[in-house]
């Protein structure tokens, strides 16, 4: 299948309200062409908007959608070279799956319908089911099939709304690596709505991780996990110990000495920012280390919780002070913790991240599910 595209999907100003309430904030966001996006979020977020937005399906209250150098904010969503996978395959039960495919080219009377929906078949592992009726499929090869119909009309970017939700683990899992290669063998431009942190970092090469109608940080999936920019990126991707801490003196050999709860940490000067005194410090679990052996930071707690899940151990050790912090050790033969055991947990400076303590420290947990 040739590339095809009109350039960059540029998103200027774009705002949605419905009544007095304001479901997109003026978004101002590029996805480059050729790129697979991800707009990651909690239900209500404003993800579904914009991407219904871009489709075609919202009218905007305000701000432009161009493709490329063509603004589209007025164009009917057919007339936009734009094509959408929701999670429901809307496939035709009384169609074959090649007829499925073929749909929307013979509406368009392409006289190569037959020969463009067979390659995007083959595109997603389907060439042998094309005489079969959607209803003899199974759940993801009916995604494969509802797949290859938007991909045979060769859009400028295809939308993809919570594409995989209706599968179960195992599936979803096989078909996050499947969804990566088609974008990386067609080469046409991806966004990918989900709430899902795992399949945005699985797949997405930016994410754009929003809250309440606003982009909270845009970054590569390993700059969102590894420096966040705020305590709700944090919390929603993935696990954070938070630990509220005071900066007691300046930078000396690269590091900044604070306190939490009378312990002294020492923290990567360069991820202390300038001026900040009162900090979230963050570590994630696997960056913990059970035993003093991992690095210069030590704190003392007890064991309060351990659960087996195979490749590792996930432990909740609580603090003399109250806090419980959450551990992820490899099973790598070592003897394991037990809970009522006494331990020290320890990290090198460097392996955490600091936010301001104002913000709210249990942003972005416990998200309240509404339409979004």
């Amino acid at each position: 299948m040739a590339e095809h595209g009109a350039g960059d999907l540029r998103l200027t100003g774009l705002t949605k309200r419905f009544g007095d309430f304001t479901a997109v904030h003026p978004l101002d966001l590029t996805i480059p062409r050729g790129s697979f996006f991800a707009l990651l979020g909690p239900s209500g977020c404003g993800k579904t908007t914009t991407l219904r937005m871009v489709a075609g399906l919202e009218e905007p209250s305000g701000g432009t959608i161009h493709l490329g150098d063509t603004d589209v904010t007025g164009t009917r969503a057919h007339r936009r070279n734009v094509n959408t996978v929701f999670q429901s395959y809307a496939l035709f039960p009384h169609m074959t799956v090649l007829d499925n495919v073929m749909f929307g080219l013979r509406r368009k009377g392409d006289k190569q319908a037959e020969a463009k929906a067979r390659e995007a078949l083959e595109l997603v592992q389907l060439g042998q089911a094309g005489g079969r009726r959607p209803g003899q499929l199974s759940g993801g090869m009916q995604q494969r099939v509802a797949l290859a119909r938007a991909l045979v009309n060769r859009p400028d970017v295809l939308l993809l709304d919570e594409p995989l939700g209706a599968l179960d683990l195992k599936l979803r899992r096989q078909m996050q690596i499947e969804l990566k290669r088609i974008q990386q063998e067609v080469g046409l431009t991806f966004v990918h709505v989900t709430h899902d942190q795992e399949e945005a970092m699985t797949m997405a090469d930016h994410i754009a991780v929003m809250n309440a109608g606003r982009i909270e940080q845009l970054a590569d999936p390993a700059t969102l996990y590894e420096h966040p920019a705020s305590t709700f990126v944090a919390n929603f991707l993935g696990q954070s110990n938070l630990l509220r801490a005071r900066v007691e003196g300046g930078a000396r050999d690269g590091l900044v000495r604070a306190n939490t709860e009378g312990q002294e940490l020492l923290l990567a000067a360069d991820s202390v920012p300038e001026g900040l005194t009162d900090l979230w410090v963050g570590v994630r679990p696997e960056k913990l280390t059970l035993g003093e052996a991992g690095g210069r930071n030590r704190l003392g707690g007890r064991v309060v919780d351990a659960s087996f899940t195979g490749v590792a151990t996930q432990y909740v050790v609580r603090t003399p002070w109250g806090a419980d912090l959450v551990v992820v050790q490899q099973n790598d033969g070592s003897a394991r913790a037990t809970p009522g055991e006494d331990v020290t947990l320890s990290w090198e400076p460097g392996r955490e991240f600091v936010l301001d303590a104002a913000q709210d420290d249990h942003a972005g947990l416990d998200e309240v599910a509404v339409d979004g």
